[in-house]
């Protein structure tokens, strides 16, 4: 891989690491389970790898963003996550300000 080219793939995954979390919280806002939530993502046109979403949900669970109960569902125990009260409260703030910075982006371009 030449410079040029790790570069750009180092400056698509930051793009990509603050595009993720913004849309797992929104996704969020209905409860879903790893599987489901991954699903979800997918549909929309947003891939994560499960490498990637299981570490980030933990975090943001350890933030307070997020809540999650374990369940049994289907004859197995899955653990369900959903936007907490603040989670909720800081959603809002994040996509005010991505629509701040995305119409800024937009007038630039």
């Amino acid at each position: 891989m030449t410079v040029a080219e790790n570069t750009l793939e180092n400056l698509r995954l930051e793009l990509r690491r603050g595009c993720l979390v913004l849309a797992v919280l929104a996704q969020l806002r209905q409860e879903h389970y790893g599987y489901t939530l991954r699903k979800a993502l997918a549909t929309r046109g947003m891939e994560i790898e499960e490498s990637t979403l299981y570490p980030l949900l933990r975090r943001l669970e350890s933030q307070g963003l997020l809540t999650s109960q374990w369940r049994e569902e289907d004859k197995r125990n899955k653990r369900f996550y959903r936007l907490s009260p603040g989670g909720e409260t800081i959603l809002t703030t994040l996509l005010e300000e991505w629509h701040t910075m995305n119409a800024a982006i937009e007038r630039i371009v």
